[in-house]
């Protein structure tokens, strides 16, 4: 998709507010015209990792521009541009990132880019994001990587034990002292809020079991709501997961893909061997190093909903979708 345009206009702030009033805010790449080849451009969302900021995902958004998509990358509540000023007074959970933060960023779509298609590129926890807004129906297509809910189980069996210890005691023991999580100064993350973390260690096989407790607690009826609400999702995934990320195990993206029952889902897996590298881990793939062996991998799926016949990896799993399935099998 190339744009006819030889002058981009640079990437702008973005301020908008979700329901309930909360400030998000983030970055919009946007071109001058709103078609491109006769056809109304898309627009891709970038939805984080938990407590990454949007900022992280600047190279790769700036690239996607440059193949023609306007983007839209936004810090969830309590994070980077959409942090208050006291974080500890802030109890926002992984739901609220969902059904309040990326439900207004849909709706600010489809008001500021009406008629254009609307995509999203999820990461990790982003995965599950999308699945929550009610105005998921506007969504196009969707590309994970990493996307998982953390349930301890799904580790990686050489990382659990540190896992558990940093993400299920630690985490949960400074939230409740301090009232957040201070990730930053630990070199972890960004500040979190106390809702994430207390989500994070209590996080269960079946998502709606982690929000039965309080101050996290959520009425059974809200609760089968949200389930429902994943399952309406119809907007076909790819998933992407790579053999050296201790999040992003295979029961890991097959237990949130589960949950998408309306949606044409694929999980593709990749072993770092197969594209020439050491390693990718959780948070690699929007490295720009990867800009030639990784990103073409999403602009192919945002761009025709397929999978090209050289895509490294093997499919684990593809349901009421049809692909060609990659040559090689991961490691």
């Amino acid at each position: 998709m190339n744009d006819p345009q030889t002058i981009a206009p640079p990437p702008a702030p973005l301020t908008l507010h979700a329901a309930d009033g909360f400030r998000l805010g983030g970055v919009v790449w946007r071109h001058r015209t709103h078609a491109v080849d006769g056809a109304p451009r898309p627009l891709a969302i970038v939805n984080a990792a938990t407590s990454v900021r949007c900022r992280y995902y600047f190279r790769f958004a700036g690239w996607l521009h440059r193949q023609g998509w306007d983007v839209v990358v936004y810090d969830y509540r309590g994070i980077g541009e959409s942090r208050p000023e006291r974080l500890a007074g802030l109890y926002a959970t992984w739901l609220d990132w969902g059904e309040r933060d990326f439900e207004a960023v849909l709706r600010h779509a489809r008001e500021a880019f009406a008629g254009q298609p609307i995509d999203v590129v999820a990461h990790s926890i982003g995965g599950f994001v999308t699945g929550l807004a009610p105005s998921g129906a506007l969504i196009r297509r969707v590309f994970t990587v990493g996307a998982q809910y953390a349930h301890w189980r799904d580790y990686a069996p050489r990382s659990r034990l540190p896992m558990l210890l940093k993400w299920h005691a630690v985490m949960p023991a400074l939230a409740t002292l301090c009232g957040y999580v201070p990730a930053k100064r630990l070199g972890w993350m960004e500040d979190t809020p106390r809702g994430v973390a207390l989500a994070w260690s209590r996080s269960r096989a079946r998502f709606e079991d982690t929000y039965v407790r309080a101050p996290i607690a959520r009425s059974a009826e809200e609760r089968a709501a949200l389930v429902k609400r994943l399952a309406n999702c119809a907007a076909p995934i790819l998933a992407v997961s790579v053999t050296d990320d201790p999040f992003g195990t295979i029961p890991a993206i097959e237990r949130l893909l589960g949950y998408f029952a309306g949606a044409p889902r694929t999980h593709l897996r990749i072993a770092p061997a197969q594209i020439g590298v050491e390693e990718i881990g959780h948070f690699a793939f929007f490295h720009s190093r990867f800009e030639t062996r990784l990103w073409p991998l999403a602009l192919r799926w945002l761009r025709t909903g397929s999978l090209g016949p050289q895509t490294p990896g093997i499919v684990i799993s593809a349901r009421n979708i049809n692909v060609d399935a990659p040559e090689h099998a991961a490691q």
